[in-house]
């Protein structure tokens, strides 16, 4: 959240009959069936399959956020009677949640109940946990940092309603998915760097817990502020929890250059790079090193095209509708960062 926002009061009255509040991990389950049924509402209108069933990954990612963002992690809760434990979770009808990394405050997430939706409830949460709108014809100080988010190009009305807050799309961002079948398709590594896997890197504390007190943090911070414009700190012991393998790359002169992750799981991301030269490399690289269970999912920004063009000619093909990455004011450099994942960049 940018400096001069207020947090999230605990309690929160809305127009439309319901609280807001901050979730807890009660909650979290509740919100994973939103995302999904609130997701499912309309790829079926669209003639896309249904998101499967299995929300292990975004309840683990929930509870990230949550641990990292409690104060931005807001569930809307129907008023009403007194109500027991078990049926508290049927009267969520929606949630958002936004994760503040330095001058970056990014909506992650906001779903709503496709039977609730169009009353405002969804206005009510962005309005609780976004900064106010700045005066968009004005020069903007540095401290004033970028808000944005991601959303599926699917949904032009809630694309217009973030468009007309000032965030507007700017880059797309493609799912690819596949394997490396064909041979060529990329770049090797310039002569002279050198990919070493985090666990190599000669650090004492690179696990999941150490990795935030290790001398590669810093290294990792430093190439997060360069690339994505912000540190990631928050979020790479989460990457080490998920099972993705980090490589870190050096120069001759042993000066990181970049840094990126891959797994069994098929998960690639995020990786950052000080040259947008060495992106396409970096992905062979990691595609190449780690063997999938079955097959990769990558999410590449537009701007990254010699890496799209290259998975694609290796065998790769584009899943879905392009999702949009949003914002007021620029903060990344996507020709050499690519995220996670639209739900954390």
């Amino acid at each position: 959240m940018t400096a001069g926002t207020e947090p999230v009061p605990a309690v929160v009255p809305t127009a439309t009959g319901h609280t807001l509040r901050r979730a807890t991990s009660d909650d979290l389950a509740t919100c994973a069936a939103i995302w999904r049924e609130s997701l499912n509402d309309y790829l079926g209108r669209v003639g896309q399959p249904e998101i499967p069933d299995d929300l292990g990954p975004i309840l683990r990612l929930y509870g990230h956020l949550q641990s990292t963002d409690p104060a931005t992690f807001i569930v809307a809760e129907r008023f009403g009677p007194a109500r027991g434990h078990d049926d508290r979770a049927d009267a969520i009808d929606a949630f958002a949640v936004v994760v503040r990394r330095e001058q970056l405050t990014f909506l992650s997430m906001l779903f709503v109940r496709p039977a609730v939706q169009g009353r405002g409830l969804g206005r009510a949460l962005l309005g609780s946990v976004m900064p106010a709108s700045p005066d968009l014809g004005a020069i903007a100080e540095p401290s004033a940092g970028s808000r944005a988010t991601a959303t599926d190009t699917a949904q032009p009305i809630s694309n217009a309603l973030y468009g007309s807050l000032g965030l507007v799309p700017r880059v797309p961002l493609l799912r690819l998915v596949g394997l490396p079948h064909r041979d060529g398709a990329f770049p090797a590594l310039p002569a002279g760097i050198e990919a070493i896997a985090f666990d190599e890197v000669g650090d004492d504390a690179v696990g999941a817990e150490g990795l935030g007190r290790s001398a590669l943090a810093a290294e990792l911070s430093a190439l997060d502020r360069d690339a994505a414009g912000f540190d990631r700190s928050p979020d790479h012991p989460y990457h080490a929890r998920e099972g993705r393998i980090g490589f870190l790359f050096r120069d001759r002169t042993g000066a990181a250059v970049g840094y990126g992750y891959s797994s069994e799981a098929g998960r690639v991301g995020p990786v950052a790079v000080r040259d947008a030269t060495l992106l396409a490399p970096v992905v062979g690289h990691l595609i190449r090193e780690v063997q999938p269970r079955g097959a990769f999912g990558i999410w590449l920004p537009g701007s990254a095209g010699d890496s799209v063009v290259a998975l694609l000619r290796s065998g790769f093909r584009l899943d879905g509708f392009p999702v949009l990455v949003c914002w007021d004011r620029p903060f990344a450099d996507f020709s050499r960062y690519l995220p996670m994942s639209p739900g954390l960049l």
